[in-house]
């Protein structure tokens, strides 16, 4: 990284799953450097979506490193993501029509329910230790599947876990690694985020602030979608031999056994 920006500058790993995030610092100024993100950057730090984007440069073999401004925040709390500013964000990057325009052009085809439950049957195959535990669900996800046809569909992060907010010193809020977004049903993402962070009983004034109503279809495909993720979760730590996470996520499955199963 050092040979991209020149002398003086101190580089040093800025953490993640990935490693391939860094913070570069040259006296007072600090960046944030990362290899390979999403390819519509532009477009969100453009919308305001994640902090601005300074430049862009393509490496010799191929891989692209991208430069954003390095801004003093922190990570939302968990309790805090009930409160207003974060149903709006989620609300505009669920309404841009320039996002969305960036995904289709670079290929990017919508994500059906059909295409999530295809996918969590062949992982079944693969993941023997909870066949049986979790095959109920998966009837549940397929006997269901004709309450999810929808006509929407949106930019969704993907991952809206309380760590991908950021909320700078002067209170701008951001949501930020857009390496796993889709193109889907705005159920996705809301799903994820009401079931883990915001209490039953307040669903409805945190979707008014987001722009909708709660609707028994709305209801419905949450249901869906936060099953679908569960199952997910299990079967990744699953495969990385993460045995207490992969525990962890099950018993959340079965704690919404109530909700969903008829």
């Amino acid at each position: 990284m050092k040979h991209i920006l020149g002398s003086g500058w101190q580089v040093k790993p800025a953490g993640g799953a990935t490693g391939e995030a860094y913070i570069a610092q040259y006296g007072e100024e600090k960046i944030f450097l990362k290899r390979n993100s999403s390819p519509f950057l532009a477009v969100l730090s453009a919308e305001g979506i994640v902090p601005k984007l300074l430049w862009t440069k393509r490496l010799e073999n191929g891989d692209v490193i991208t430069a954003q401004h390095w801004l003093n925040g922190r990570e939302l709390k968990a309790a805090e993501m009930n409160q207003q500013p974060v149903a709006q964000l989620l609300s505009k990057i669920h309404r841009s029509q320039e996002l969305l325009s960036m995904l289709r052009r670079i290929g990017i085809q919508p994500l059906t329910p059909d295409a999530v439950l295809d996918e969590l049957k062949n992982r079944t195959y693969k993941n023997i230790k909870f066949q049986a535990e979790i095959q109920p669900y998966l009837d549940y996800l397929s006997s269901h599947i004709e309450d999810m046809r929808t006509d929407q569909f949106v930019v969704c992060h993907g991952d809206v876990n309380h760590n991908n907010w950021l909320i700078t010193e002067d209170e701008k809020l951001y949501l930020i690694d857009w390496d796993g977004a889709v193109i889907a049903d705005p159920a996705l993402d809301l799903a994820m985020l009401l079931y883990w962070y915001v209490p039953d009983e307040e669903w409805d004034k945190w979707l008014r602030s987001y722009g909708v109503p709660m609707t028994t279809a709305l209801k419905t495909r949450m249901h869906w979608y936060i099953v679908a993720q569960t199952i997910e979760s299990i079967y990744w730590h699953c495969e990385r031999n993460q045995e207490q996470q992969a525990n962890y996520w099950m018993n959340y499955l079965v704690q919404l056994n109530k909700q969903i199963l008829h």
